[in-house]
């Protein structure tokens, strides 16, 4: 009894956090979040039935411009190394349902630096040939870069995404 507790009030306190970091935006705004410009605009709407019930299908598109003079950087090192600290931002919609597959936020994303390799090896016949693969090298998202994408939220019909954004670097 007493652990549940302990982890339902752990639980608020992380929400509580991470929450307090975020800010709310809406459509057609743009959030300074440090030193990177955010902006969050709603491209079309229609309403949808899912489960009998009626919704509204809104398509967004969300970009982060950095403003400031740091960059951001992750290199890789020379073995195959699993990178998932990638997201610059992210947007999280409150009260989006997720019904149909769609999204409920927006993470936008480093870009990925590829690299081409060039090595030599045999090929099937025996013959000794060169091919050439491109290799992620490193991540990147420099001053002046903006990022972009897209996503569908499914909504309560008659309620606009809620959205707040938060930096995640």
């Amino acid at each position: 009894m007493k652990t549940s507790i302990l982890s339902f009030f752990l639980f608020i306190a992380i929400s509580l956090g991470t929450s307090l970091n975020a800010q709310k935006i809406s459509d057609g705004q743009s959030v300074d979040v440090n030193g990177m410009s955010v902006t969050f605009n709603i491209l079309n709407k229609e309403s949808v039935e899912v489960g009998g019930k009626p919704f509204d299908r809104y398509k967004v598109s969300a970009t982060v411009k950095n403003n400031s003079d740091k960059s951001y950087n992750i290199r890789l090192s020379s073995f195959p190394q699993i990178v998932s600290n990638i997201g610059i931002v992210e947007l999280d919609c409150i009260n989006a349902t997720g019904a149909k597959l769609t999204s409920k936020k927006i993470q936008l994303k480093m870009k990925a630096q590829i690299i081409n390799v060039t090595y030599s090896a045999y090929d099937k016949s025996g013959k000794f040939t060169n091919s050439t693969i491109p290799v992620t090298g490193s991540y990147y998202f420099d001053a002046g870069d903006s990022i972009s994408d897209n996503a569908i939220f499914i909504v309560p019909q008659g309620e606009k995404p809620d959205v707040s954004v938060r930096s995640l670097k």
